[in-house]
Parts: C-alpha cells; sequence; structure tokens
C-alpha cells in the first residue's frame, strides 16, 4: 500500500514543490484540508479532502476538519502494537506516514497595529497543534514537518534510505514541540497583556549559536523572540564577520541612542563597551559621524557606529579611514557600499527601523528575574523647571536637550558635557557622581569653557555645581528631587550659570 501524507499548511511555501515529489517520485497519497487541499488541486496533484477521507463533513465555518479519529489514530498508532494494528484495520484506518502542518499567523495578526481581540482569538490554530503534537509524540513511527525549511531534507532522507530514518525524525519531533511551546507562548503573552496578570513567560527560536558570550569561556546563542523577524533578527547584514555576543549588545546600546534622533537632523554615535564614547548631530550625516568620532578619537577605535541616516559615499569614506567593528544604519548608498568593501571585515548592517526596542527589560537573579517597563520616555523641555535666575536661551536648550538624550544611555552614574550638539566629556559607571564630573571634565579639557552638563540623577550636595561651574559650564539639566536641591540652585546662582530640573530620573545599572 502506498504511503500517506497529511498535509494542513497556513503558510504554502514550497507545498507544491514538495507534494509533487511526494506523488511523482515516492508514491505517496495525499490528503489534506481547506485552502491546502484547494492548492493541490489547482496545481493538478492528486489529493483526497479529509472530509472525503473521514467522511465527516468539516463544521462550524471550518473550525473541525481534522479532528477525528481516522486523523488522529493513522497518526499516533504504534506499528509494533498488536492491538494498535488490529484496531485500525478495523477502524479502516490508514498509517500515516507523513505529517506536514504550520499553524495559523497569530503572530503576524497581532503585530497589526489595529488588530481586535476578536480578530487575534481567531487565529488561535487548534486542529494544527493537535496533529504537530500527536505527531511528535509519535516519531518511532511518523515524520512531523511545520518548517518549509525541512521539506528538503525530508525529500533526501527518503533518496538516500527509502524512509526518514529515526534520527531525523526525532530531531523533527523536537522542532514540532518547540514550534508549538513558541506558539502558546505567543498567545498567552497576548492575553496577558489583555488582562491583569501575575506571570511572564518568555521563550525565543535560535537564530545562531554564537562563537562565545562576553569571554571566550562562556557559552553564548542568539535568539529571536516570536515568530515575526523584528530588530536585530530583521537587520540585513551587507558584509563582514559573524556578529558576536559582544557586538549585538553594543549595538543595541547604539541602536537605543540613535532612536532618540530617528525624527531629528542627522545623527550618529559610536559605542564602545556599552557606553557612547562620541555622538554628535550635524549637517549632514557625514559630519555627524566626523564630529562624533574627533569627541574621542582614541576609544572610538574598534568601537560600534549607528547613523539616523543612509550611508553616502563622504560617510562611507570616512568610515574606512579607522578599524571599527559594526556599521548600521537605515539605508545605504550602492556607490557607499562598494567603497565599505575595502574593508572586509567590518560588519555592515541595515536596519530601516532603528527606533523599534524591547517594550520590557529582562534580568536575571539567582531564583528568578527581574521585569521592567523600558526606559522609553520621551524628553519634552516643556515639562522642566527652570529653577534658576538665570534662564537658558533657546540656544542653551536645545543643547541641554541633545546632552539629556545622550546622558539617558550612559551608565550610572552618568555626566555628559556637550557644545554644538557633540559630546565632548562622558562620565559613565562610577560609584560617586563627583567622580563621573572630574572624569568628563577632564576628558573635555580646554573645550569645556560655555559647554553644557547632563546628570543622569540628581546631585545630593552642591559639590558637582561647584566642580562644573569651576571648569567652565554655563548650564546643567538633572532631574532634580534631592533632599539638598535647595543647596545646589543656591550655588547656581552664586556662580551664574543655568540649571534645569527634567523631574524624570534616567538610572541605567
Amino acid at each position: 500500500m502506498a504511503r500517506l501524507a497529511l498535509l494542513s499548511v497556513s503558510d504554502k511555501t514550497g507545498l507544491i514543490e514538495l507534494a509533487k515529489q511526494l506523488v511523482e517520485e515516492f508514491g505517496f497519497d495525499i490528503i489534506s484540508s481547506g485552502g491546502t487541499a484547494q492548492a493541490l488541486k489547482t496545481a493538478g496533484l492528486p489529493v483526497t479532502k479529509v472530509s472525503d477521507y473521514t467522511g465527516s463533513p468539516e463544521i462550524l465555518g471550518g473550525r473541525v476538519k481534522t479532528l477525528h479519529p481516522r486523523i488522529h489514530g493513522g497518526i499516533l498508532a504504534r506499528r509494533d502494537l498488536p492491538d494498535h494494528v488490529t484496531d485500525l484495520e478495523a477502524q479502516n484506518i490508514r498509517p500515516i506516514d507523513l505529517v506536514v502542518v504550520n499553524l495559523y499567523p497569530f503572530e503576524q495578526t497581532i503585530a497589526k497595529p489595529d488588530v481586535s481581540l476578536e480578530d487575534a482569538i481567531e487565529q488561535i490554530d487548534i486542529g494544527g497543534p493537535a496533529m504537530i503534537r500527536a505527531s511528535a509524540k509519535n516519531f518511532a513511527n511518523l515524520t512531523v514537518l511545520c518548517n518549509p525549511n525541512q521539506y528538503n531534507d525530508y525529500l533526501e532522507e527518503l533518496r538516500k534510505n527509502g524512509e526518514a530514518l529515526i534520527a531525523f525524525r526525532q530531531s523533527c519531533s523536537l522542532q514540532a514541540f518547540k514550534h508549538t511551546a513558541s506558539y502558546d507562548q505567543a498567545i498567552a503573552a497576548y492575553l496577558e497583556k489583555q488582562t491583569e496578570s501575575t506571570s511572564f513567560t518568555l521563550t525565543g527560536t535560535q537564530i545562531q549559536a554564537l562563537r562565545y558570550g562576553e569571554n571566550p569561556h562562556q557559552s553564548a546563542a542568539w535568539y529571536q523572540t516570536g515568530a515575526v523577524s523584528t530588530g536585530w533578527a530583521a537587520a540585513t547584514k551587507l558584509q563582514g564577520k559573524e556578529l558576536s555576543y559582544n557586538n549585538l549588545v553594543d549595538l543595541e546600546a547604539a541602536r537605543s541612542i540613535i532612536a532618540e534622533f530617528t525624527n531629528d537632523d542627522p545623527a550618529a554615535t559610536i559605542i564602545k563597551h556599552n557606553n557612547p564614547c562620541g555622538s554628535a548631530m550635524g549637517a549632514s550625516i557625514s559630519e555627524a559621524y566626523e564630529k562624533a568620532f574627533n569627541a574621542d578619537s582614541t576609544s572610538a577605535f574598534g568601537g560600534i557606529v549607528a547613523l539616523n541616516r543612509a550611508i553616502d559615499p563622504a560617510t562611507a569614506t570616512a568610515l574606512t579611514k579607522t578599524f571599527l567593528e559594526c556599521v548600521v544604519a537605515p539605508s545605504i548608498d550602492s556607490e557607499a557600499q562598494k567603497i565599505l568593501q575595502a574593508k572586509q571585515n567590518l560588519r555592515v548592517l541595515v536596519l530601516s527601523d532603528l527606533s523599534n526596542g524591547a517594550k520590557e527589560n529582562v534580568k536575571q537573579i539567582a531564583g528568578g528575574f527581574l521585569v521592567q517597563a523600558a526606559d522609553d520616555i520621551v524628553a519634552d523641555p516643556n515639562t522642566w523647571q527652570f529653577v534658576t535666575e538665570k534662564k537658558p536661551t533657546p540656544e542653551q536648550l536645545a543643547e541641554l536637550l541633545f546632552a539629556w538624550k545622550i546622558c539617558k544611555h550612559v551608565k550610572s552614574n552618568a555626566i555628559v558635557i556637550s557644545r554644538d550638539r557633540t559630546t565632548l566629556g562622558v562620565g559613565a559607571g562610577q560609584m560617586n557622581r563627583v567622580g563621573s564630573v572630574k572624569i568628563a571634565l577632564e576628558q573635555a579639557g580646554d573645550k569645556v569653557n560655555g559647554a553644557i552638563l547632563a546628570s543622569d540623577g540628581f546631585f545630593p550636595f552642591d559639590d558637582s555645581v561647584k566642580t562644573a561651574a569651576a571648569a567652565g559650564i554655563s548650564a546643567i539639566v538633572q532631574p532634580g528631587g534631592s533632599m539638598r536641591d535647595a543647596d545646589s540652585i543656591a550655588a547656581a546662582n552664586e556662580l551664574g550659570i543655568v540649571m534645569v530640573f527634567t523631574g524624570v530620573r534616567h538610572f541605567l545599572h
């Protein structure tokens, strides 16, 4: 008797080619349902509809098609058990050798901005997961394929061995269970957002194993959350070596900064060890990059660059003048791409939407993990308090906003000094705020006179204000909220500098 395959797929990529080979090369009979059966019939392939095979019509508008003993009996039967074989014969059920199923596009549906709960619920597949799980459980007797990228491998198994060997079937079983687990997680995560929930689930599909993690002795892998590729999973790497763990961490830090300037004038940032060593805005993207690079050219060596405009030939030429690990931009000019090819090891990525980041931050601790909403609040100077006698000029206010946007993404305690929309000094990750101020001032050097200073947290004492003013800082932006705010304001007034309170803190640990 011919082998029997059940084909029922939402994603019809490769379907006709697979079915054609199954029928013509290996003599399979095919049963199918709904749109899959129609697609096979239109292609001129012999197919028996599930309803004809089971003798039961599709009901409830197609909600119930494959949930039938002739289907699940054929999938779940163990051919090494005589009573199973007897039951199949008594019920006139054929054993099924191959199940090809993928699921309704739930994640694609909920990714639509205007999707309703009713529409989302309709895209929850029932029969598909039941068939996939049943087939995966019984991998000793049949093969389950849930992704078009498995089709050719299955056909090669048949060509080499006459059948799919047990190791291949078990591998497909694992992929199937991962597929249904990811699908269920996506549904649960979506429904959690519709209700008050005290649980949080996180799962992902591995994109690739990485050579190692932060250090060579640490294993690492890159996972994509959800079936729809977004963020870095949706980026196109045009050239260069494979991305490393540290590359991806720094790229995300660069993306988060450049996202602050997506709709602004041309902007560039250079990341080193998860902190910006130089960030700037300019009249052109090449000018923005040159300014960011010159802000700290020593630290920029081996850095990660993000740009909020297309890479043009002038910018590409500038990028080739030093060693960089990665460059990402929303697009790239064809001539610029040719120029960058001179740096074969430079990883060049295109990510059209640099503003799309994670909605939650997850951090593991012993015995569990912490989840917080992403710090994606948009800075609004209209809500800021001008707390000193001296008020900022429009030019100072624009500079304060620039420095504040950068400071948000520097590790705490964070200090950023800027002028002409360019970072002059960055103090990051220090145990006390005065230490960060001194580091940033030292880096800024003789350019500090008249510059702006931003602090991610309030000043608990007036010492930082006095240190900044003595160096030549003309204006300070900080959250405010300290019990000693009055002391800092008094010091600023005495020294004749501007101080602005944002009312928002941006700690980044």
